[in-house]
């Protein structure tokens, strides 16, 4: 079934297959965002009447917006640009979830919240210190 999808076309490492499964979690999740505003919500709890509709489809398009870039830089590693901003796609979710949690106060710790901080922190720090193994310099 993965063969089907691509998963074999990925480049060694498990990067790429990291990548590959925030891509199609990311891309599944923007369908959530647009259907309902009940899992944003949760995300940002201390001020969910903050969550509208409107916000919930940028969300949702923020996020099909990251989906895509990682998994283009699942296949693209080797190349320093799509690396480069396919780490910008987890600094820019670390920078968004960190301000919601400590300058505009509308996150609490809690799972929803807490795992897309895991997965942007993860990743940033493994993209990292990878760089050098996949990018290679010439």
């Amino acid at each position: 079934m993965l063969d089907l999808i691509g998963w074999s076309s990925l480049p060694a490492g498990l990067l790429p297959k990291w990548l590959w499964i925030v891509g199609v979690t990311s891309f599944l999740n923007t369908f959530q965002a647009f259907a309902t505003l009940s899992a944003t919500r949760r995300i940002y709890a201390n001020k969910q009447h903050e969550v509208t509709g409107l916000s919930g489809r940028t969300f949702g398009v923020w996020t099909l917006l990251s989906s895509v870039v990682r998994l283009f830089g699942a296949y693209n590693l080797h190349i320093a640009p799509m690396y480069q901003i396919t780490i910008c796609t987890f600094g820019i979710a670390w920078i968004h979830f960190m301000s919601e949690f400590f300058v505009f106060r509308t996150a609490k710790i809690t799972g929803p919240f807490l795992a897309p901080c895991v997965v942007a922190t993860s990743s940033l720090i493994w993209m990292v210190s990878q760089y050098s193994y996949y990018v290679k310099q010439y």
